[in-house]
């Protein structure tokens, strides 16, 4: 089955969030000044449950969603979060289940990840260089257990991990090449990231964004590159190839190169809010609709309805006076 957006986008991707909590605080998602010790978080019994979780993403299948991507906030700190996992798995349609984590637990959860079903992940990065990394991570983490967390995964057989690095201008924009150059040698893929206007605590600016032009001249001139086709309608980044063979990376240009036209995901809040965009003011309650026990034709009609009516197309609009509206914090439902 097939469901179509008012801009004919079909309903592909699910993008589930099982926890508001991090054990980071970067300033661009989860200020420290802001999450401080005493911030109260979603309470458990305000969460969805597993069951709740795999119900939404059963039905989700049924009206053509394909690939799940689970995040957060930080999503291994969501206890036990391999059995959704395994659930999650065993859904009929589902072809393609990935994570996105900031990789600091990833050594302990690797094997058990692997097991469950989970195809690929995505380590949230932003630099290789320890001190731009402690600034960033808000907590003063080295990189180290975030390298070991990658390399255990890799020896479990996630083969295909890729790096998300959001730039700042005059961040950590200078030392681009160095994660560049340690990806090459890692054989990982690394994206990188407009530093985009998610929610509103973290005081965006358009002139601390490092274009995606930018970006690609950086890497070209010390590494010729060369555009690679994309592999899907809709696929996220846009991917360059090294001319000398050695692996490719990727740029998600959201502020300067929007493609709101191919956007094929739905995100579900770790308290049961359906959003139909990253740059949404709210999103639909499911949560007590789940816990009234109605039918699952009618959990799926209010899905359906949902995304019918949908046109969400915010990086197109950004300049618009629209653009300064309330938005969903990025902590909450993903990247």
């Amino acid at each position: 089955m097939q469901t179509l957006d008012k801009f004919q986008r079909p309903l592909r991707d699910l993008r589930i969030s099982v926890t508001d909590r991090c054990n980071f605080r970067c300033p661009y998602c989860m200020p420290a000044e802001i999450f401080g010790e005493r911030y109260e978080f979603l309470p458990r019994k305000e969460l969805l449950t597993f069951e709740e979780i795999y119900r939404v993403a059963n039905i989700a299948a049924e009206l053509g969603v394909k690939k799940i991507r689970i995040t957060g906030g930080e999503p291994l700190v969501r206890q036990n979060v391999a059995e959704l996992i395994n659930m999650l798995s065993s859904i009929d349609g589902i072809k393609d289940i990935a994570m996105t984590t900031n990789a600091y637990l990833l050594k302990k959860f690797a094997k058990e990840l692997k097991q469950s079903g989970l195809n690929r992940i995505t380590v949230s990065l932003d630099s290789i260089d320890d001190d731009i990394f402690q600034k960033m991570n808000g907590r003063g983490f080295k990189t180290e257990k975030v390298i070991e967390g990658i390399k255990e995964a890799q020896k479990v057989g996630f083969n295909e991990i890729k790096i998300n690095s959001v730039v700042q201008k005059n961040v950590n924009d200078k030392k681009l090449l160095n994660l560049v150059e340690w990806c090459r040698e890692e054989n990982l893929t690394p994206r990188f990231i407009e530093y985009m206007d998610v929610g509103t605590l973290n005081n965006w600016k358009l002139d601390e964004v490092v274009p995606a032009s930018e970006i690609i001249e950086i890497i070209s001139n010390k590494y010729p590159v060369k555009p690679i086709e994309p592999s899907y309608r809709g696929e996220v980044a846009k991917r360059y190839g090294y001319e000398d063979g050695k692996g490719e990376f990727g740029i998600i240009s959201s502020v300067t190169q929007p493609f709101c036209g191919d956007c094929t995901r739905m995100r579900l809040s770790p308290e049961g809010q359906m959003v139909t965009c990253l740059f949404a003011s709210s999103g639909i309650e499911l949560r007590e609709s789940l816990r009234k026990k109605i039918s699952d034709d009618e959990i799926k009609e209010i899905i359906k309805k949902t995304w019918n009516v949908r046109k969400d197309r915010y990086s197109e609009e950004r300049n618009s006076s629209s653009s300064s509206r309330p938005k969903v914090e990025m902590y909450h439902i993903g990247g």
